[in-house]
Parts: C-alpha cells; sequence; structure tokens
C-alpha cells in the first residue's frame, strides 16, 4: 500500500484518536487499540504505517478482502451515475441484482433491505403475513421458534429472544411471539413446533456463540420437519454466506435449501451496506405496496456492487479457495490442540477456537496476536474467532497460525 500525503487530522497518533473518540461516542463497543487508517486485501495499516494481517474481515462483510479491484471498479462507476432514487421510483441496475441473487442461491423472489438486522425484521414480518394468509394462523397468534444462543442482531425484536443477558437486559419489554430451544436438537424443535408456527429462524452456523457446527444430519432435519409441520424454514446465512464455508451457503454442506435465506455483511462487499431475504415466490410474493419498505434499500449503488458480488461468488473460485484452504486452517489448528488450544470448531474459513483459560482470555489472546501483527476478534470467555477474506493466501494464513502458536506457547 502506498500510503497519500498526511493531512492535520491524519497527524494524530493512534493513542490520540482512541482517546479523541472516548468522549463523543456512545461505549457500545470495546475495539482492540488499533486505529486502522488503510487497507487491501488482506492487510490493514495502522495510522502509524504498522501493518497487519486481517484474520477477522469485518465478521465476513470483507469474504473478499478489504478494496477488491472488480468491486471498487463497480462502485466507482456507479458513483459516477447514480446512486440513490428511493423504491419511488424503478432503477436499471436492480433487476439484475435480484435476478442473479436469486439465480445463485436457487430461490425466486429477493426483498432488498440494508443490513443484517433489517434482513432478519424483514424476514420475521414476511413469516407472519405468510402464517397468517396461507397458513391461515388466527391473528396476532403466529409463533417463530428459535435457537438458543442465537445471534441475529441488535433490534429490540431480535434481542427479545436472544440468551445473551448482555444483549438483552435493560432494552425490554420484549416483542412476544417467540419459543427458544436448544440449539441442534431436533427432538426439542419438534416439540415446540405446533398450529400456530410461522417459521423455524436459525443460523446454519452459529458464529457470535463461537462458530458452532451442528451434527451431520441437523440441517436436513430441520427442513424436513418445517416441510411436514407446514412452516417455513427460514435460515440465517448473514455471516455463514457468501462463500465462507467452501460452498455458497452453507445450508449446502447437506443439500438444504431453506424457504427464506437471510443474506448481508459480505453482500455488500466491504463498501456498502447491503442485505436480502431471498424466498420461495408464494412466500415473498405476500408482501404488497405499503406493507413494508426502506429508502435505501435497493438502492442503485448498493445494487451495483452486490451484482458485481454475485458475479465473483458466480465462478466459484472463492468457494473453492475457502474449501482449499479450510483444510489448512483445521490442520493447523488440530496441531495446536494440547499446546494451548483445548478444542476448536471449523468449517471452510472459519473457526471458533477455545483457548486454555489458563493461558487468558479471548480478549487477551486478541491484543497479543495484534501485537505480533494478526488482528482476531474475542467472543464468550476465551474464544477467540478466526474468519480471514477468502482471499488469503495459504502462506499467510500458515503464517497467522504460527504467530498463534506463539502467542499461545510464550503465554505458557
Amino acid at each position: 500500500m502506498t500510503a497519500p500525503a498526511r493531512t492535520l487530522q491524519e497527524s494524530r497518533t493512534s493513542a490520540d484518536l482512541i482517546r479523541a473518540e472516548e468522549p463523543v461516542l456512545a461505549h457500545n463497543y470495546h475495539p482492540l487499540p488499533v486505529v486502522v487508517a488503510r487497507a487491501e486485501g488482506t492487510w490493514v495499516e495502522d495510522v502509524e504505517g504498522r501493518r497487519y494481517l486481517d484474520m477477522l474481515a469485518g465478521y465476513s462483510a470483507l469474504n473478499f478482502g478489504h478494496r477488491h479491484p472488480a468491486l471498487v471498479e463497480a462502485a466507482h462507476r456507479q458513483l459516477d451515475r447514480l446512486t440513490l432514487t428511493s423504491r419511488a421510483f424503478h432503477n436499471d441496475r436492480l433487476a439484475e441484482f435480484a435476478e442473479r441473487l436469486a439465480a445463485l442461491t436457487g430461490l425466486d423472489m429477493v426483498l432488498p433491505m440494508n443490513t443484517g438486522a433489517e434482513a432478519v425484521e424483514s424476514g420475521i414480518k414476511v413469516a407472519r403475513k405468510w402464517a397468517y394468509e396461507v397458513k391461515g394462523v388466527p391473528a396476532d397468534q403466529a409463533t417463530i421458534v428459535v435457537a438458543a444462543d442465537n445471534f441475529h442482531g441488535r433490534t429490540t425484536t431480535v434481542v427479545g429472544f436472544s440468551t445473551d443477558e448482555t444483549a438483552r437486559a435493560g432494552f425490554g419489554p420484549f416483542t412476544p411471539g417467540f419459543r427458544v430451544v436448544p440449539y441442534n436438537d431436533l427432538a426439542a424443535l419438534e416439540a415446540a413446533v405446533d398450529e400456530t408456527t410461522a417459521a423455524v429462524l436459525l443460523e446454519p452456523i452459529q458464529g457470535e456463540a463461537g462458530v458452532v457446527v451442528p451434527d451431520d444430519g441437523y440441517l436436513a432435519g430441520v427442513s424436513a420437519l418445517t416441510r411436514r409441520r407446514n412452516c417455513l424454514f427460514v435460515a440465517d446465512e448473514i455471516q455463514s454466506g457468501l462463500g465462507r464455508t467452501g460452498r455458497t451457503l452453507a445450508v449446502e454442506h447437506e443439500g438444504v435449501v431453506p424457504d427464506v435465506l437471510l443474506l448481508g455483511k459480505a453482500l455488500g462487499g466491504g463498501i456498502v451496506p447491503v442485505s436480502a431475504v431471498v424466498g420461495r415466490r408464494e412466500v415473498l410474493g405476500v408482501l404488497r405496496p405499503g406493507e413494508h419498505g426502506s429508502t435505501f434499500g435497493g438502492n442503485p449503488l448498493a445494487a451495483a456492487v452486490g451484482t458485481a458480488v454475485v458475479e465473483l461468488l458466480e465462478s466459484g473460485e472463492f468457494q473453492r479457495r475457502a474449501a482449499e484452504l479450510g483444510t489448512v486452517l483445521r490442520d493447523g489448528l488440530t496441531g495446536l490442540v494440547g499446546r494451548g488450544v483445548v478444542g476448536f470448531r471449523a468449517r471452510g474459513l472459519w473457526a471458533g477456537v477455545d483457548v486454555d483459560p489458563a493461558i487468558g482470555t479471548g480478549r487477551e489472546i486478541s491484543e497479543r496476536l495484534m501485537r505480533e501483527g494478526v488482528l482476531v476478534k474475542d467472543t464468550h470467555g476465551s474464544t477467540i474467532r478466526l474468519a480471514p477474506p477468502l482471499t488469503i493466501t495459504g502462506e499467510e494464513l500458515e503464517g497467522a497460525l504460527a504467530s498463534l502458536g506463539k502467542v499461545l506457547t510464550r503465554a505458557v
């Protein structure tokens, strides 16, 4: 990366900028003490010019790395033409985006939104509408079954059915109509489904919980159960989708096509927020003009970047890379078990790594790795998440694993 000439603002140090945030930013995050100023591919650079390998990729929002040339070019091209019309008018980019995204996912219709949380909220509304209009659930009686340890966003509806007390405490009262069952437990799921059930809403792999991969057959079982009991399977692939696990979608590992698919993060290519609800025609077809909307949803800039993302995935290159390098990741982590790592869960280029608590918390391990030039982020307890851009090289991945081993050995 070639650094441009620095302005007065940019001449402030990392410490200066972190201190400057304290009085003016709400304290809803606890970031690592690194201030990123530039980025390209798998690498970021702080204001002092120190370089770091990004092994988090914006929680999968940067699946294609920072400033992927094809995505930047698509954004620049569209910026010179048209950025926003609202949905009061048609725009010339939206049809292609919807056509190609539907084809990529094997579904019929697209509801474009902006953020992942908006996609989840939209999916909930669509499922309830379908339950009343198609299934015949009595008015205001629809229920949705969700899994414990879920993470579907931060809105009041979503945190209301979270089992994470940090996310819930102080934000009630909450929206009714949700039933929580253990994840990866088909018997518990079946017991919770009844004639009022509109949908089962699940992450095919639970990301925030520590990259929890369900048993083989679980997702196929969920799909079969929802078909048998006449309710919808809504798969939240906002983190797991779009190449991360070695397939376009994580549900493809079990040959499952959900009724409704929730996408976000990587769909915007790390450039603009883009999300979507993708579903069967008879499900999304329940929406009529005026019943749901978004001023920015499906805007021309988002559609242009989203189309470029879909085009990258249509080749299958990134899915293959995630599968092949996922073997390197798994082998490297296997070699660290018993050497500071007590266990891990991985699929494709995505892993939750449980570090021996005697060595340090997830936060402490993340800070030690930061000092080695590798950026990761902790989740619960002594677990860290690894989710590098799918553009990472084998050499870079092995270097990150070596740094993790070094940090763990030094801690011992």
